[in-house]
């Protein structure tokens, strides 16, 4: 195979750029998900959306939190 073939003429697929009203929406969507799993809304509404996109990520870890802010 030669040098000049598709082989090493492959240009890189680009990943999708996300939009502000997608970012927007789903962040919407994990802070409603906090609220569900019993945290307070004035409490979320008030975190920075890496906050929030961190505790999504661990639902047990919440539920844990609130269960022993409210004994």
């Amino acid at each position: 195979m030669s040098k000049d073939g598709r082989k090493f003429n492959k240009k890189p697929r680009t990943r999708p750029i996300k939009t502000p009203t997608e970012k927007a929406q789903r962040l919407k969507v994990q802070r409603a998900r906090l609220v569900k799993l019993g945290m307070e809304s004035t409490a979320v509404e008030k975190m920075q959306p890496e906050a929030v996109r961190t505790l999504a990520m661990r639902p047990a870890k919440v539920e844990k939190m609130v269960a022993a802010t409210q004994a």
